[in-house]
């Protein structure tokens, strides 16, 4: 009797244990405050259609334990959603289980631990019970009330969004209001919240918006009944595959009724909003849309009253009615500062109108007013009442395409972007009459002062023009025309400033060793300060240069019309007495390889430094092969023709070898290369061929030196005699790049950074010119720190990798052929 009443002690409890194991792990949809869930291998519930599965799981490449939620039927397990993705279980002892109240516990069984509970977010339940619903959703409930949640997973979210989850404000039964949230996970392997998040902004018109921390990053905009503002290529979706229900501050992502598709948007911890879809056939994910993808996706890009288009270049204009508030920023692509209005409104005299700017991501609605019981033409009435109105639009779109409702503007509008196809919505900007090209003004005086003006202002241009020329022919003397342009001896009037011979000599001590900055092919520079204290380098030709007249007229064509703050610029030159000088703003520290390549000088360069040195270069690139008026290819890009100026900005010089390409032209060839060797790229050495692709091949150099603080025909590996290219190559490959970097850096820089930059110089200098990007695209991946590195497209193997002091690789032609092209070559070292 003894032993028989022990063992109904003893095993009773561990047979009803074992019947709850196999009653979980048979694909029970439910957990009860006597069911338990272990982490066990085996035991999980799963929704009643089989659709989803509820269980522990550790992430690939990691060994913490998460409880989650993942799609059952998918053979790629795809978590969307996790309950303790902030802090893991980490041992394989971890109990999921329900108190008698309704509280979910999750407990690390090896430390007695609880890692998670529902404690603070959940009533007191009497019968409660835990369920994995077919939508994924994981709620707890009173075991009689099936649509009654006392909690559900759906509030929780994490990087995720499915159908049947919400976004935006809710207030929970213990009478909380929670902001419900995406948020990225941290890394693949951590599920921890990442620096990205989405949700919805409920101040103003509310919208839905992706941050980087609390920064906006990217802009959906308000909704207005059949898109998103920031998001009108979904909007009628005939298949039904996207759909939402919006309340004023909920926007919930609707099951579709017409599709079987599986669809998800997932916060990419690279920083990307993505809509993927499972394609059965492939067996696998695909991303079937994202943001941000372009400039024009970066939060007021253009800043206040200024709107983005993104196929145009350059991709910022200002409104109509408005002008660059910083001109000179403006010129330089950078429409961060945005625009101000032209003429000011006139709200007294009721003379303003509305200008329609079509096909709009319409403005920021955060301090907007609403309001959706208006007519279009009501909110003009009261837009036009109301002086502080900016601008107004309608706040729903019908089927018809018809505008009803009211959003006023009553701060300067930001966040504009301009779409083409007919695409986006209408917005009208208040503008004062004389803004109003297309519409005229109904008051009289007003049409009397313009008929005035028109007859005005023709005789004071007129007289203006006048002035200006006696002006200019009594100054004429003080330039010359310093360059024949062509062969033909035609001649083109470039006019620059003329440096007296006695001025320059004055300036520079009569060109004294001691002023002497260093010497290059075109001849000896020096350094000199003008009567007004203006610091100056001069350019002077010595007859024994390698470059002669040619050069020198090519350089003074090219660089006299070109203006940008990452060129260097020239202030005139000199042609009297046989010398032929050219003077060029001062540039304090000098050239950039004096400084990169020197082993104490290095470690003034730090990463920072580095990388903004490197941006400067590519956006001088920028400028000279689309930007400016000419299409230029620079030819000879390297360290030496990078000049820094006080504050560590680089600034690019040399022009004697440069090219003008005009109209559709890509690519040229030439029977005289020229050039250094180490930054000139295979098809230009080989076959004469340059283009905008030789330009992007040298900075490529230009970025890996940068890196390393090692020239490229320099650096031998002792090994493999490599060249630095080589070197990079294979290190790359290896996955030990960050072993190659200068130890004049030091230890604080960004892994990140440094490992973009490298495979960014990679991509430059790829053999095949077809394959290396423009260098547009090198400064979209250069401005993207924040993104995924692996979104950037693999490099192939470079050109010109094979050894240290040959300059071809396996892939070009014979010796023989390399040796007599060398002939042609006019240097082989830096000028």
């Amino acid at each position: 009797m003894r032993l028989r009443s022990f063992a109904a002690v003893v095993f009773f409890p561990l047979l009803l244990l074992a019947a709850t194991l196999v009653a979980i792990c048979s694909g029970a949809d439910r957990l009860a405050p006597d069911l338990p869930l272990l982490d066990d291998g085996a035991s999980s519930l799963v929704s009643d259609s089989g659709r989803f599965r509820l269980g522990f799981f550790s992430p690939n490449g990691s060994v913490n334990r998460y409880v989650g939620v993942w799609y059952a039927e998918i053979p790629v397990q795809t978590v969307v959603w996790i309950a303790n993705r902030e802090q893991p279980v980490t041992s394989r002892f971890g109990n999921l289980s329900m108190t008698r109240n309704g509280t979910l516990v999750l407990v690390d069984g090896s430390a007695s631990a609880v890692i998670w509970s529902t404690a603070s977010f959940s009533p007191a339940l009497v019968n409660p019970v835990a369920q994995l619903l077919d939508d994924g959703n994981f709620v707890v409930r009173e075991e009689a009330e099936p649509d009654g949640f006392a909690w559900q997973s759906f509030d929780f979210l994490t990087d995720t969004f499915i159908p049947g989850m919400m976004l935006g404000q809710r207030k929970l039964r213990t009478g909380r209001i929670i902001d419900i949230k995406m948020a990225s996970w941290a890394s693949d392997i951590d599920p921890a919240p990442g620096r990205y998040s989405f949700g919805l902004d409920v101040q103003g018109d509310p919208q839905l918006f992706l941050w980087y921390g609390t920064r906006p990053h990217w802009r959906a905009g308000s909704w207005n009944g059949r898109w998103l503002s920031g998001v009108p290529e979904v909007k009628d979706r005939s298949d039904g595959l996207v759909d939402f229900d919006v309340e004023p501050n909920q926007v919930t992502y609707l099951p579709s009724n017409k599709s079987t598709a599986i669809l998800r948007w997932v916060v990419h911890n690279s920083g990307h909003l993505q809509l993927v879809v499972w394609l059965e056939t492939q067996r696998a994910w695909n991303v079937i849309w994202y943001v941000p993808k372009d400039l024009c996706d970066s939060v007021s890009s253009c800043g206040p009253n200024g709107y983005c288009r993104p196929s145009s270049s350059p991709v910022c204009a200002c409104l109509q009615g408005f002008h660059p508030k910083n001109p000179r920023n403006w010129e330089l692509l950078d429409g961060s500062d945005g625009c101000v209005r032209t003429t000011t409104l006139d709200c007294q005299n009721g003379t303003d109108g509305f200008w329609l700017q079509s096909g709009t991501k319409l403005p920021d609605t955060a301090r907007a007013t609403v309001n959706a019981s208006l007519s279009l033409e009501q909110c003009k009435e009261l837009c036009l009442k109301n002086c502080s109105c900016r601008a107004y639009a309608a706040s729903n779109i019908s089927s018809s395409g018809s505008g009803s409702g009211c959003i006023i503007w009553a701060t300067d509008l930001t966040d504009i972007t301009v779409y083409q196809g007919g695409l986006g919505q209408d917005l009208y900007v208040k503008l004062a009459a004389a803004d109003l090209a297309s519409e005229p003004s109904p008051n009289h005086s007003l049409r009397k002062y313009m008929v005035v003006m028109l007859v005005i202002l023709p005789l004071a241009i007129i007289f203006l023009a006048c002035v200006a020329y006696f002006i200019w022919r009594k100054k004429r003397s003080k330039f010359i025309l310093c360059v024949h342009i062509s062969e033909n001896a035609e001649e083109k009037n470039l006019e620059l400033p003329l440096f007296d011979l006695s001025t320059i000599r004055d300036a520079t001590d009569n060109f004294s060793i001691d002023n002497k900055l260093g010497e290059g092919g075109f001849g000896p520079v020096y350094k000199g300060k003008l009567e007004d204290d203006r610091e100056i380098a001069v350019k002077r030709l010595s007859n024994a240069s390698t470059q002669g007249a040619a050069e020198f007229k090519n350089e003074v064509t090219l660089i006299a019309k070109l203006q940008h703050r990452n060129l260097v610029r020239l202030l005139g030159c000199c042609i009297q007495g046989g010398e032929r000088m050219l003077i060029y703003e001062y540039m304090a520290n000098g050239s950039l390889d004096a400084i990169l390549f020197d082993e104490h000088q290095g470690a003034l360069l730090d990463w920072t430094k580095r990388y903004k040195i490197i941006l400067g270069i590519a956006r001088g690139l920028l400028y000279l092969h689309h930007d400016s008026r000419l299409r230029i290819i620079h030819r000879d890009l390297k360290a030496s023709n990078v000049l820094l100026d006080k504050e560590m900005n680089p600034k690019i010089s040399d022009f004697g070898m440069a090219r003008i390409f005009g109209g559709e032209e890509s690519e040229a060839n030439t029977k005289r290369v020229v050039g250094t060797y180490g930054y000139m790229a295979p098809e230009y050495v080989m076959d004469g061929i340059f283009s905008v692709k030789s330009d992007v091949y040298s900075f490529g150099v230009l970025v890996l030196e940068m890196v390393t603080g090692q020239k490229n025909r320099s650096l031998s590996h002792t090994k493999l005699q490599l060249n630095l290219l080589g070197h990079i190559w294979m290190m790359w490959k290896q996955g030990k790049c960050l072993d190659l970097v200068d130890k004049n850096v030091g230890r604080s820089f960004s892994e990140d950074e440094v490992l973009r930059c490298a495979k960014i110089g990679l991509l430059c200098v790829q053999e095949s010119p077809i394959d290396r990007p423009t260098i547009s695209s090198v400064l979209t991946m250069l401005g993207s720190m924040e993104d995924d590195i692996s979104l950037i497209p693999e490099p192939k193997q470079p050109g010109f990798f094979s050894s240290a002091d040959s300059y071809g690789n396996s892939a070009m032609r014979d010796p023989h052929s390399l040796a007599t092209e060398r002939e042609s070559f006019t240097e082989l070292e830096g000028r």
